[in-house]
């Protein structure tokens, strides 16, 4: 019987695939040329639909050639994505780019075109015509077409910085409000870690990874069927070398088979955001930042990033993320201990890079300081603390780039839209007096 582990990391390079789905869309395309040679000759096909075997064979045979060159038209798409994202985004974004369902539909219609009419191509004679699937394939070339426009407009509307800022930042919110659902439902209170008595055995891992993922229900099982608890040593995310501690077993009438503990974490070797959404919110820093470089020099689009990045950190404030977490049993006993990621660590994966990298931008700045005073006016009190000492590092940023009065002055202004927003701490204007015109 396979692991969890193992599951996981297969669930995953099925997700990843560009292979898979139209695999299924080649094999599918012989079925149903095989059925459509079946239901030939029936009396319900219009007498329309005849064809002579030449025309079906010249009609068959574009189709063959047309699907082979839109497939090389799409893998040519796919470079140009790689491209982009290596140089002006995130290679991180990749990971969430070969997982596009819209992309593998239009390969699995491409194949599935042609091997519908690769099959039917075969099977025309002089005195046999496969009417019904000549028609068909001219059926399934439109619906191809049809797709990778949608495709193509897709991919030219979401291949800008922002919206692919949306798309991840929406992610990791969705990946943030799973998680803590399942921890409402599963983790009890705590002073700290749990004093468990007992001998404690640390499982290592052999040959090192990142933590993309673990089984916390297995876990709580096993834990409790050996009447112990499970100390994870790192989060996910973090990257455990070679003979690195992955687990703690502290206390436990019996010890847990090690092979059992560790098939309950999937390693890799490289982060996930299924159970990681500080991994998207990673990704939306490296957008900002790779914005901000010499070589680009775009604060604009690094502005626009700050407004998802914004959002996600107000999620993130009433999630009400803690530093570790405990989870228990059906009895309401501590199983498992999962290390957990508190505010002021996603506060600072945020704005640090985004401060260092743009503090001789002005708009930069006003927008970060407009990002972290919404946030100081919204977010519940406890947060409020690591967003003031960010606040003073802006100041002291500030204050070492833009050194005469008027500059600073403009620099430590709060601006949502970096320059030329209302600033938040403006009253709305009041309405122009009774004939005189407003502005």
């Amino acid at each position: 019987m396979t692991s969890w582990a193992t599951r996981f990391r297969l669930r995953q390079y099925a997700l990843a695939s560009l292979w898979i789905v139209p695999l299924f869309g080649l094999v599918l395309g012989v079925a149903l040329a095989g059925a459509a040679s079946a239901a030939e000759g029936a009396s319900w096909l219009p007498k329309t639909w005849n064809y002579s075997a030449s025309t079906a064979s010249s009609v068959l045979s574009s189709v063959v050639g047309a699907m082979i060159a839109l497939l090389g038209f799409v893998v040519t798409i796919g470079v140009l994505v790689i491209q982009q994202a290596t140089g002006t985004l995130s290679p991180r974004y990749m990971r969430l780019w070969y997982r596009d369902r819209l992309q593998k539909a239009v390969l699995a219609t491409f194949t599935g075109t042609f091997s519908f009419a690769y099959t039917l191509l075969r099977s025309i004679e002089t005195g046999s015509v496969p009417n019904l699937g000549v028609t068909l394939a001219g059926i399934a070339v439109s619906a191809s077409l049809l797709l990778l426009l949608i495709y193509l407009n897709r991919f030219t509307h979401n291949l800008r910085p922002v919206a692919i800022a949306d798309i991840v930042g929406r992610q990791g919110e969705q990946v943030l409000d799973h998680a803590a659902a399942r921890l409402r439902s599963s983790a009890v209170s705590d002073d700290g870690a749990p004093g468990t008595p007992g001998p404690v055995t640390r499982i290592r891992t052999e040959r090192g990874g990142v933590i993309q993922a673990f089984d916390a229900p297995g876990m709580v099982a096993l834990a409790a069927r050996h009447d112990c608890v499970l100390v994870l040593a790192a989060s996910v995310g973090d990257f455990v070398p070679p003979s690195g501690t992955l687990v703690e077993i502290h206390g436990g009438t019996s010890a847990p088979d090690p092979r059992h503990v560790t098939g309950l974490l999937a390693l890799g070797p490289e982060r996930t955001i299924e159970q990681d959404p500080a991994f998207a919110l990673r990704i939306l820093v490296d957008i900002a930042i790779r914005a901000l470089s010499p070589a680009v020099n775009d604060p604009t689009t690094a502005v626009q990033v700050l407004n998802h990045i914004e959002a996600f950190l107000y999620a993130v404030g009433h999630a009400g993320t803690r530093s570790h977490y405990l989870l228990a049993d059906d009895r309401g006993r501590a199983r498992l201990v999962l290390p957990g990621r508190p505010w002021e660590t996603y506060l600072e994966l945020a704005v640090t890079e985004i401060r260092d990298y743009g503090a001789t931008s002005v708009q930069i700045c006003r927008r970060l300081r407009a990002l972290l005073e919404g946030l100081i006016a919204t977010l519940p009190a406890e947060c409020g603390p690591a967003l003031r000492t960010e606040l003073r590092l802006l100041d002291d940023a500030v204050e070492r780039e833009f050194a005469d009065a008027p500059s600073h002055a403009i620099a430590l202004t709060p601006d949502p839209q970096g320059i030329g927003g209302r600033h938040r701490q403006d009253a709305p204007p009041d309405a122009s007096p009774p004939g005189e015109p407003g502005p």
